[in-house]
Order: C-alpha cells, then sequence, then structure tokens
C-alpha cells in the first residue's frame, strides 16, 4: 500500500476501494455517492477493482472519473472475486484510512466523514453501520424486507440494528486504519465469500474492535429474483465451513440453526417411513416452522400484504439455501478439518465452485 504524506493538522487521506464485476445496473450511483461526498475531495481517492466486466461497468466509471476532481482509477482483477479485489485496491491505496464500498450500494454522503470522526477518536480500528436493504419490484423488496428481519438472518447486527452504537463481530462497507491492514495483512483469497467476517475475525484477534455505528449509514440493493437469491446464501452457507475450519472461534450459535433445522427435517423424514412417532414429529416440526414464518411474514410486510407470500418465500430461501450449503461445504472440504492455514492460501481448485455468482463482492452474514 503506497502513504500518501500528510500535515499533523489536516484530515487523514482515504482510500475508497470498490471491488466490482458486471454492476452496470448500480455502478453509476454508487461511484456518485462516493463523489459526492462531504469529505475534503482533495483528501480522498477512488479505486475500482474491476473483475474484467463485459457489460460496460467499467466504461461508466472511466466516464465518472472525467467529471470529478477527486483521483478516480480502475485496477484489473482478473480473478473475479472480492478478496483478491481489494487485494489489488489495497496495493494502490494511498490513505491512511481505507474504506471498503461495493458497487451494489449507496452511502450517504457524510458516510466517510463519519467514518473518519469515529476511527480518530480511537473508537476501533475498523467501523461500519447499518445498512437499509431495498428492493425494486416486488419480488426484490420482499427479499429486502426478509434480509432486514431478525427472522431471516438472526441477528446480523448490521443488517437489523440501527438505534445505537455497538460493539460487534464483523460491519458491512466498513472503514479500516491503514496500521490495523497492515498488521493484519491481506484478505484471505480463498474465500469467494465470507472474507469479510474472516478479515474482522483476525482484527478481533490482535484485541482491537469493530463498531457499528447508527451515523454511518447506506443503502444495500437486494437480489431481484429468488433463484439469485438462493445461489446468495448457498453460497455464504458454503464459504462458512472454510471459515469455522480456519477460526472456529469466529462462529456464533445463529450461523449453525439453519443447519440444524435441515438436518432435523431430514432425519425425521428418513424416521418417519419407520416410526408413527418420528412422523409426528416432522409434523410438528414442519408446523411450528411454517407458523413462525407466517407470523414473520406478516408482521415483516405490515400493511403490504399483498407481499406476504413473496416475503414467506424469501425467509424459506434464505433458511434451505444456507442449510444445504453448509452441507455441501462440509462435503466439498472435508479433508481440510486441520485447524487455521496461511491467511494468503488461494485454493483456486475450490473457489471455481462458486465463482459463477454475477456479484460476489457483497458483505456476508
Amino acid at each position: 500500500m503506497k502513504e500518501a504524506a500528510s500535515k499533523n493538522n489536516e484530515d487523514p487521506y482515504v482510500s475508497v476501494v470498490m471491488p466490482v464485476y458486471n454492476e452496470v445496473d448500480f455502478i453509476e450511483r454508487a461511484v456518485r455517492s462516493v463523489l459526492a461526498q462531504s469529505y475534503p475531495k482533495d483528501r480522498l481517492e477512488l479505486i475500482v477493482a474491476d473483475g474484467m466486466s463485459t457489460d460496460g461497468t467499467r466504461q461508466i466509471v472511466l466516464d465518472l472519473a472525467g467529471e470529478t476532481e477527486v483521483p478516480v482509477s480502475v485496477v484489473d482483477n482478473p480473478k473475479r472475486i472480492a478478496p483478491s479485489a481489494l487485494n489489488r485496491a489495497l496495493q494502490e491505496a494511498k490513505g491512511t484510512i481505507v474504506v471498503r464500498i461495493d458497487g451494489h450500494c449507496e452511502v450517504d454522503q457524510d458516510y466517510i466523514l463519519n467514518c473518519v470522526r469515529l476511527l480518530r477518536e480511537k473508537k476501533a480500528d475498523g467501523v461500519g453501520g447499518p445498512i437499509e436493504t431495498v428492493g425494486e419490484g416486488s419480488v426484490a423488496n420482499a427479499i429486502a424486507l426478509a434480509m432486514s428481519s431478525s427472522f431471516g438472518v438472526g441477528g446480523s447486527a448490521f443488517r437489523t440494528v440501527n438505534d445505537r452504537e455497538k460493539y460487534t463481530d464483523t460491519v458491512a462497507f466498513p472503514a479500516y486504519t491503514r496500521e490495523i491492514i497492515e498488521r493484519v495483512g491481506p484478505f484471505n483469497e480463498e474465500l469467494v465469500r465470507n472474507q469479510d467476517d474472516e478479515y474482522n475475525f483476525r482484527i478481533r484477534k490482535t484485541g482491537r474492535r469493530i463498531l457499528l455505528s447508527p451515523d454511518i449509514r447506506s443503502r444495500y440493493y437486494s437480489r431481484s429474483s429468488f433463484r439469485s437469491l438462493w445461489r446468495q446464501y448457498f453460497q455464504y452457507g458454503y464459504w462458512k465451513v472454510r471459515v469455522l475450519q480456519l477460526h472456529p472461534r469466529q462462529m456464533s450459535i445463529r450461523q449453525f440453526v439453519p443447519l440444524a433445522f435441515l438436518i432435523t427435517l431430514i432425519v425425521l423424514s428418513v424416521a418417519s417411513m419407520f416410526s408413527m412417532a418420528a412422523a409426528w414429529m416432522l409434523a410438528i416440526v414442519g408446523f411450528a416452522y411454517l407458523l413462525g414464518n407466517l407470523f414473520a411474514s406478516l408482521s415483516t410486510a405490515g400493511r403490504r400484504l399483498r407481499l406476504v407470500p413473496l416475503v414467506s418465500l424469501s425467509f424459506a430461501i434464505l433458511h434451505f439455501s444456507y442449510g444445504f450449503g453448509w452441507m455441501f461445504g462440509i462435503v466439498a472440504f472435508r479433508n481440510r478439518w486441520i485447524g487455521e492455514t496461511a491467511v494468503n492460501d488461494h485454493r483456486p481448485d475450490v473457489a471455481q465452485i462458486s465463482r459463477g455468482e454475477e456479484n460476489p463482492s457483497e458483505p456476508g452474514v
């Protein structure tokens, strides 16, 4: 990472790094939200790490670069995954503070200003805020509602807590001090998904803290189809297995619940062919889930009753795709239960399983 000289009385130089791949529908909004920051423009740069986009994403970035006084550069990311994009961008970053912002979101005008303020107050070495998940269209709206619900994503603080400061395990679109990045090292390029969870755990292992602040606001655009939602959360579950193998203490109980629920259903389904008691248990568990799902869907949709069936289906996809991802991950990584490996351990043969996702750069759960 290159260092920019600054005087003690100046605002710190900030590098915004943005991993993108085929984000033509959202990239202009994402970049413009960075360029419109209230933070001093002469203390800011944007580095877009492009996964060799084929849909015009890069040209949009280059066109916007010609309209602003903020330095904007594009670096190639031939691996087309988020951790390699972040590492390529970090190699070029000049800032004493680095902010990750994805191409699928928009950030509040004071996003960087508040990140810098909190970091300078020494409250933490990594800061982020709650994300407002929104959708365009009925299906996307339903998905956004489900992803903002505790029933849908458990206790994921940056998706469900928006009214108070809280020290937490991980945050979306974080800002880090240069010092902690150099201490912790690069992102793990094996982890196609969940690389942010793993990185923040390494930060916390050093005794540093991650802060969620309601002053740091962003808007994230959800998936627009159930198929893409299934693929997204399947990958989250799949790669969470590798995070478990690398850092067992990083895990929380909520991350095991979908797997446990799925295994329970499978075991009871098999047992019910031989046992009436198991059949009754299967019916009870299934009915309890459907009832809980319906109640949560009604509560989440509120007055938008037409969205209740779509929200209900979104909940089911979140839970079952994540659980199946776990199961497939356990099988795929069955020979890897050997403790922590090197941070920069590359496994392209394994990573190929999940690289087909159209937007691999989003925050994990």
